[in-house]
């Protein structure tokens, strides 16, 4: 339902945070509250999810997309609620929960709050291979705008969506590497390659 707020941040609680915009406040469950000190009183944008339950409303708040992205994932495994996955992005290292759930590393997995071996067995049936788009990102840090195909990479993530594992769309990227072409025709030439095997 929301994207995004804008506002002035005014208050900041061990468990959440109030932004302010248009003279109400609300109230955004944040995974680590002290991480936004450096802009009490002052104007920002917070990335949105909102969930409806039977008695309350609730906010959640990040800083990126990217990190709503994963929040939004780990929600959708069964017994993993917004306060554990706000549990689980605040350890900040989304690169090493991708890898454990490609890698079927439960012991790591575990060591998340409220995160048993069964729910970590959850977690990488339900999302082994679906998180290209934080691999991409950790692969394209440093790089300037330039040196990215968006194409290729809008291409990725399409082909992620349709279902197909990371595993695979890697050695597609990789032979597309230092091609120019757009996210249609990457689509396309993806599609064929992959019904190949």
């Amino acid at each position: 339902m929301y994207e995004y707020i804008k506002g002035t941040l005014t208050k900041i609680t061990a468990k959440y945070i109030v932004v302010e915009t248009s003279g109400i406040g609300y109230m955004i469950n944040v995974a680590n509250p002290y991480s936004f000190t450096d802009s009490v009183n002052q104007s920002l944008q917070v990335y949105l999810h909102h969930v409806v339950r039977e008695d309350a409303q609730l906010l959640f708040g990040f800083h990126t997309e990217n990190e709503k992205n994963v929040f939004l994932k780990l929600i959708s495994v069964s017994g993993i609620g917004p306060t554990t996955a706000l549990a689980i992005i605040a350890v900040d290292d989304n690169e090493g929960l991708v890898n454990a759930i490609d890698q079927s590393d439960i012991k790591y997995l575990t060591k998340f709050p409220k995160i048993g071996k069964k729910t970590a067995q959850q977690m990488v049936l339900d999302l082994a291979g679906k998180f290209i788009e934080e691999e991409t990102k950790v692969k394209n840090a440093g790089q300037t705008k330039s040196d990215v195909n968006e194409q290729l990479e809008e291409a990725m993530e399409a082909l992620l969506v349709l279902g197909y594992k990371a595993s695979e769309l890697k050695k597609i990227r990789n032979f597309f590497d230092g091609t120019d072409d757009t996210a249609e025709n990457y689509i396309k030439s993806a599609l064929k390659m992959l019904m190949k095997g």
